[in-house]
């Protein structure tokens, strides 16, 4: 039985000042008409029915959640005290997906990041889960084809065990590699075996429970007692319990110490993201090259990324900047210093 884990519980300081800890990326629409997470939860539900997608986040944001989520049973809402970092969120979530799934295979997926072959991204997943039904204690994660020399992800080196399910490779994972500079992200592409890691895997919920029992045992100690106590009680047993868990990522946690770990490589489209720049990738431009969003305007002006979430804005006769209004807050600069926005909040 296949359910899909969506982590939404960022903060998304990187879209600052648009997004705010308030209203972080994951809820707003940066792409297109949808948020991110809408995007998100509309790609999975033609092979994933609602009632086992869930969402784990935090207290503050259960509001957004239901609101953009309307038909998400409330059930499905997991929710953090405090934000531990993906492993803690990751063991809380396979005990309670438990809970209403026994046998669960889990997707999971961050909220935020764009795929633009969807059905090709959904192909994967199935082959993906076929291979986890056919080696229970099997990780897949999915590794992005790399299409240039990245230094903003992390990557996954692959050796030459190699099976094929449903036309799509699964090979043994060598290692996952921290985020590297410009030289070796280029040897790596040069290298050809290492792919881009998006953060999305799939597992049985057994497996990774016993996974982040064996490799983090503090966490699954503090949260083991879920599987036992009633429904109305689980939030109660989370909320005394979160603060014993290890705040520590998933990769740290598991990926790097078990030896069980396979990698399909995939090319949907996908992009975290994660930056300005992306998001001046992806939106589409008017004829001169300008990115509006939101009551903005532009009068003999070329290649500007102007964004408003309230006041109206008007760019005359300007080339290559950045306006970023949210909330009356307004930033102005050159676009190719624009990756430096969130460097400005102290002074604003």
């Amino acid at each position: 039985m296949l359910c899909a884990l969506i982590m939404a519980g960022g903060k998304g300081t990187r879209f600052w000042p648009l997004s705010t800890e308030e209203k972080p990326k994951q809820f707003l629409n940066l792409i297109g008409e949808e948020t991110m997470i809408q995007m998100t939860v509309n790609r999975i539900t033609p092979i994933i029915p609602i009632e086992r997608v869930f969402v784990c986040t935090g207290e503050m944001y259960v509001d957004l959640v239901k609101e953009q989520l309307p038909n998400l049973p409330e059930r499905n809402i997991i929710v953090e005290p405090q934000g531990r970092n993906t492993a803690p969120c990751i063991a809380l979530s396979a005990l309670v997906i438990k809970k209403y799934y026994k046998d669960a295979n889990m997707i999971v997926l961050p909220s935020d990041h764009l795929i633009s072959d969807e059905d090709g991204f959904r192909d994967i997943i199935k082959s993906a889960d076929r291979f986890v039904n056919e080696n229970k204690e099997a990780i897949v994660t999915l590794g992005m084809e790399p299409t240039r020399a990245e230094t903003g992800y992390g990557y996954i080196r692959y050796g030459n065990d190699e099976k094929k399910i449903n036309n799509h490779k699964v090979i043994k994972v060598d290692a996952f590699v921290e985020k590297p500079d410009r030289e070796k992200a280029e040897s790596y592409i040069e290298e050809g075996n290492y792919l881009w890691n998006g953060g999305m895997f799939l597992w049985s919920a057994d497996n990774i429970l016993n996974q982040i029992e064996k490799y983090s045992n503090g966490t699954y100690e503090a949260l083991k007692d879920i599987e036992t106590v009633d429904n109305e009680e689980i939030q109660e047993l989370i909320n005394n319990n979160y603060h014993k868990t290890e705040a520590i990522s998933i990769d740290y946690a598991v990926m790097e110490k078990s030896d069980s770990i396979y990698v399909v490589p995939s090319r949907f489209g996908w992009d975290d993201v994660g930056s300005w720049e992306a998001l001046d990738r992806y939106r589409e431009k008017d004829d001169k090259g300008n990115v509006l969003v939101g009551n903005a305007k532009v009068v003999d002006s070329h290649g500007n990324l102007v964004i408003s979430s309230s006041h109206d804005i008007v760019v005359e006769g300007l080339k290559d900047i950045y306006v970023i209004e949210n909330d009356g807050k307004i930033l102005v600069g050159q676009k190719s210093n624009v990756s430096n926005v969130k460097e400005l909040k102290s002074i604003i």
